[in-house]
């Protein structure tokens, strides 16, 4: 029986959601399947990868074919470099406590990454804010100069108005 590491869909229409299955070869994309072993949701910024390294390496080892988006997300979870540096021990290149530091490394080079890459968009992000912030205090500012400016003109029109009327009263109880 040939195996396949697969997704299930889920989710609703336009909001997909994924499980990571190993089913038969043969069976329908949504159909019966061995083994869940894990959850991928594309809605999220990043993606949203949820597996089970250690059953996902099994399958991998006893040659489950992934589909591409499959094969994708096994290897930027590490699985298939995990694999190899398996395959170097079955060679004889290294043994275990060495594929497990290299692994270990590999893991926390990826994670310091993706944290450089989370921060470099969360000052991004706080750099747009404070521009727009700083957009909308100006165009403000401005507004209540004209509103000022509209207010002191119309006090003006409203004094000169009253000054004239005064005028006028004032000069018949002179004469």
């Amino acid at each position: 029986m040939a195996t396949r590491i697969r997704l299930q869909r889920h989710g609703r229409k336009n909001y997909a959601f994924y499980s990571i299955v190993i089913a038969n070869s043969q069976a329908p994309r949504d159909g019966r399947f061995i083994e869940k072993i894990g959850t991928y949701n594309p809605n999220t910024d990043p993606a949203t990868i949820d597996l089970d390294f250690e059953r996902a390496l099994y399958w991998v080892l006893v040659g489950a074919q992934p589909t591409d988006t499959v094969h994708s997300i096994l290897s930027k979870e590490g699985v298939y470099y995990k694999k190899h540096l398996l395959g170097g021990v079955k060679k004889g290149a290294f043994d275990e406590a060495a594929v497990e530091t290299k692994f270990a490394a590999w893991k926390a080079e990826k994670d310091a990454k993706a944290q450089k890459a989370a921060d470099k968009k969360a000052a991004a992000t706080q750099a747009d804010k404070k521009a727009r912030l700083d957009a909308e205090k100006k165009a403000n500012e401005a507004l209540a100069a004209k509103i000022a400016e509209k207010k002191a003109s119309a006090l003006a029109a409203q004094a000169e108005a009253e000054a004239p009327a005064e005028e006028a009263a004032e000069a018949p109880a002179e004469a």
